[in-house]
């Protein structure tokens, strides 16, 4: 297992709205990184800092010794772990391999069986903290996986987050960020509808902000995103595309452990409402316009 920042080469795969911050703090701490991104000018700003750019995740895998992944779905989760030119068929034996996407738990269960039994060191880690928490460095990351493997890691771990705890074994990460995005759903329904009704009732908005977010109401969406919202500020620190499908896996591994969640259901079905009015690219604080459309 490697230790030392000397020895470590690390693979990151994709660099998107939080990919290329991630990578790009582990730049700063001086370490080595390779990137691979479907496009490649996404990562350019990586390469001009020292990121060293490879052609497929066949030839990323096998020139590192430590694996990064931030991608979008699930599907492209399996694809690049577990498809013919894809990390575990191409990575070395003893490799660290770390999901950071929001992912299905069975998903990282197979991914982890599938390495151990090459010899590799499979971790899910997905984060919370949006565009602003990858670049601050201050995500929360949440870890599935072998204590021996997660401690060889730290150190990584804590160049991106401030908040790590390795939750349990293989799949643990990916059951604790769908319990961070239930919290989410109907806490965004809140916030938007207080926003709302601030509005309607003649009030200003941003001074009902200032008397409730420290309050008993405080969360993150409604110090971060609310003030996006009343800006009209809808540009993407999560897409709304991407929320949508965390809550249908969330949804979904609900269902198979026969749980109850109304809560969630609601809020999925008026993402999915935002969506088909074309705002899948938007944030996530777009659900607010819903609101605004609303006349009764």
């Amino acid at each position: 297992m490697t230790h030392t920042k000397e020895d470590i080469i690390i693979g990151f795969v994709g660099t998107g709205v939080m990919g290329k911050s991630m990578a790009g703090h582990l730049l700063k701490a001086g370490y080595q990184v390779l990137v691979y991104n479907r496009t490649k000018a996404s990562a350019e700003d990586l390469i001009k800092m020292g990121a060293v750019w490879q052609d497929t995740i066949a030839e990323l895998a096998e020139r590192s010794n430590v694996v990064i992944t931030m991608v979008g779905y699930p599907k492209d989760v399996e694809e690049v772990y577990l498809g013919a030119d894809g990390i575990i068929k191409h990575a070395k034996a003893g490799s660290h391999l770390i999901d950071m996407t929001t992912s299905a738990p069975d998903l990282a269960k197979n991914i982890y069986k599938e390495a151990l039994d090459l010899g590799m060191y499979a971790l899910d880690a997905p984060v919370s903290g949006g565009d602003v928490g990858a670049k601050e460095a201050r995500l929360a990351i949440m870890v599935g996986g072998e204590e021996e493997a997660y401690k060889a890691m730290l150190p990584i771990f804590n160049c991106l987050g401030k908040n790590i705890v390795l939750q349990g074994s293989a799949g643990s990460g990916q059951y604790t960020k769908m319990c961070n995005q239930i919290a989410i759903a109907s806490n965004m329904i809140g916030v938007c509808e207080a926003m709302a009704y601030a509005q309607k009732a003649g009030l200003n908005p941003e001074n009902v902000l200032k008397s409730i977010e420290t309050g008993a109401a405080a969360s993150f969406s409604l110090s971060n995103l609310a003030p996006r919202m009343l800006a009209n500020n809808f540009a993407p620190g999560f897409y709304v595309k991407h929320f949508i499908k965390d809550m249908t896996i969330a949804l979904d591994s609900a269902q198979q452990m026969g749980l109850l969640t109304p809560g969630l259901a609601l809020a999925k079905t008026l993402y999915e409402k935002l969506a088909d009015q074309g705002e899948e690219n938007s944030g996530t604080q777009a659900l607010y316009k819903l609101y605004q459309e609303c006349k009764s």
